[in-house]
């Protein structure tokens, strides 16, 4: 197991996949249904054609996939350094009848040689929880970015959700390499009288 193993993640993945099979449930579905129709409607506004090469970076339960495939979009592959996040993603995938939604247990830190020439990638938490790894969260960051060069075809966009970063910070992150082409716009949460924003959602483009 990876360095940055996260075992509470699993443990909760465990749980929603025992959920699962009680009751056929998806789960709860991180950040909401609304961050998955934003990033849908971008898709869809970009004309992305519907057999661009898709990957999610970690994947969880998949349900993201499972709303991409919905939409017609045909070249789609997950991956989640959690085997029971993967189990359970196939367990959905099963039932929804996905076949062309790939599966794949790959820590993104560290990734296999066939992941690679993907033309979106997409991340919804991934980047916040090894962020906040304790071990050398700074180290792992510029791993993940180094990662996503080597995945992300030139010119390939990448959609990130974070809930820990701002948008500042997240340009720092990923000034090398990248270009922003947006901001999507998410809720607005209103903290001590200060306008405050809970999630960032960004577009960056690879150079």
């Amino acid at each position: 197991s990876s360095p940055h193993r996260n075992s509470s993640w699993d443990a909760a993945y465990e749980r929603e996949l025992e959920t699962f099979q009680d009751i056929g449930d998806a789960g709860e579905i991180w950040f909401g249904e609304e961050s998955m129709v934003r990033i849908i409607r971008w898709l869809e506004k970009q004309k992305v054609p519907l057999d661009s090469s898709v990957l999610d970076i970690g994947t969880g339960n998949g349900v993201l996939l499972i709303e991409l495939a919905k939409s017609g979009y045909t070249n789609l592959t997950g991956i989640d350094y959690s085997p029971s996040a993967i189990q359970l993603s196939e367990k959905i995938r099963e039932k929804e009848g996905m076949s062309n939604i790939k599966l794949k247990v790959e820590d993104f830190l560290a990734p296999s040689a066939e992941l690679s020439g993907f033309e979106i990638c997409i991340d919804k938490g991934t980047f916040d929880a090894i962020s906040l790894n304790p071990e050398n969260a700074e180290g792992k960051r510029k791993q993940y970015v180094r990662s996503l060069c080597s995945v992300l075809k030139p010119e390939g966009f990448f959609l990130i959700t974070s809930c820990n970063w701002t948008k500042e910070e997240l340009l720092n992150e990923f000034g090398e390499g990248f270009e922003i082409l947006e901001e999507l716009p998410t809720p607005k949460f209103c903290f001590g009288g200060r306008i405050g924003n809970s999630v960032t959602a960004l577009v960056f483009q690879r150079k």
